[in-house]
């Protein structure tokens, strides 16, 4: 395993720089070089990091989650939100319909698998757009009118709302049947993950400014291994109350980060976010070279143009969903092009679940793998490109 975490780092940070140098973002390295290191390329990664690949990739998600959530702020996002809720659900509900209408006559599959496709394929991903929301936050790019905050928290909210269609499309598929309270999970799991975190959140800063007061200062470094802790815990109580009661693990740790911001002195504040940024500085190539490591590069080759042709074809009409979303708000036409760029990005729930089709043993399975993995090595870099190379361009810089 050792051996495989010094590939990890050092050809990761190796094509990380490269990346850099050909002015190409640098989650673009680290992606091929999970590709390349992954078991379908060159194997060199040890089956003990792989099987834990899924828990490792969480725990750098909830880094920069904690990090996000430390440097939002609550006042811009009250201002935008509207469009943050239905930035939450209405592109992906747009992009499943392009499968559903789409699909079975461009890739030959039925309704049903074609929902299921779209579900796989519509969540935008939290690992590529959050880091950039948090860099944009930091230095005031289009907080005037609170757009990185309004694409984070959609963001954030997305998977919940895909995934739960994407097990009721599954169901269907299978021969069971959807319920109308499948649908009503996905509410009071937003609901839930906000109230739990916040309590959290608001019991972590009361004990953090009773130690002080009893002259029992606890080292920013304690506090951020509590913080980890207590983060960690949120999203196993998450998998605990499955089939009881849904819960968003997520969006409980935003929400805890932000309670934190706002009941702890600005000092603790932004000396925690200052911590969590240098501990993202490792997880973030921990995440994408895992990421990469999960991309089956063979299942590109049977899926032909019509496959892409099905992607492109999906987002565009996503874009649509992302222009509705944002009808009626301050934002003029660059700002609106920032947003639908910034939800064009694919890699941590398609990694995640792209294969569970075909290990259900639908028919579909192969062509849904196929067309997942064609979608990461699609929209990651094109996103991760895009939101670089134009938010200078296409959003306003704060004044200080």
């Amino acid at each position: 395993m050792l051996t495989s975490l010094a590939f990890i780092f050092l050809a990761g940070l190796a094509m990380a720089a490269l990346c850099q140098f050909l002015r190409l973002p640098r989650i673009i390295g680290m992606l091929v070089t999970g590709i390349l290191l992954g078991p379908y390329v060159l194997d060199l990664l040890d089956p003990s990091i792989l099987s834990i690949s899924a828990d490792l990739r969480q725990m750098a998600l909830i880094i920069i989650l904690l990090k996000a959530g430390l440097s939002l702020n609550l006042g811009d996002l009250k201002r935008v939100g509207r469009p943050a809720v239905l930035m939450a659900f209405v592109p992906a509900s747009f992009e499943i319909l392009a499968f559903v209408l789409f699909a079975p006559g461009i890739l030959g599959v039925t309704r049903v698998e074609a929902a299921v496709m779209g579900a796989v394929l519509g969540a935008v991903s939290p690992a590529v757009v959050i880091p950039r929301m948090v860099q944009l936050m930091e230095n005031r790019v289009g907080t005037g009118k609170g757009i990185p905050q309004m694409i984070m928290a959609g963001a954030s909210c997305d998977d919940i709302f895909v995934i739960v269609l994407f097990s009721t499309f599954s169901s269907m598929a299978l021969g069971g049947s959807a319920h109308a309270a499948d649908l009503a999970r996905i509410p009071v799991s937003i609901v839930l993950g906000v109230l739990v975190g916040a309590a959290a959140g608001w019991g972590l800063s009361q004990f953090f400014e009773t130690a002080y007061a009893y002259k029992h200062c606890v080292r920013n470094s304690m506090k951020v291994i509590v913080v980890l802790g207590l983060s960690f815990f949120l999203m196993a109580l998450e998998t605990w109350l499955e089939g009881v009661v849904p819960m968003s693990g997520l969006l409980a740790v935003v929400a805890m980060a932000c309670v934190l911001k706002m009941k702890c002195s600005p000092f603790v504040a932004g000396r925690l976010a200052e911590k969590f940024g240098k501990l993202w500085l490792a997880a973030e190539v921990l995440l994408f070279v895992l990421v990469g490591a999960a991309v089956d590069i063979r299942y590109t080759m049977g899926a032909g143009l019509a496959a892409v042709g099905m992607i492109v074809l999906a987002l565009v009409i996503r874009a649509a969903g992302v222009c509705c979303c944002l009808a009626g708000t301050a934002l003029n036409r660059k700002e609106r092009l920032f947003c639908v760029i910034a939800y064009l990005p694919k890699a941590t729930v398609q990694a995640a679940i792209g294969s569970v089709p075909m290990a259900m043993g639908l028919a579909c399975g192969p062509l849904v793998l196929s067309v997942a993995v064609l979608a990461i090595l699609i929209t990651a870099p094109l996103g991760a490109i895009g939101m670089d190379l134009t938010c200078r361009r296409l959003l306003e810089q704060e004044a200080v």
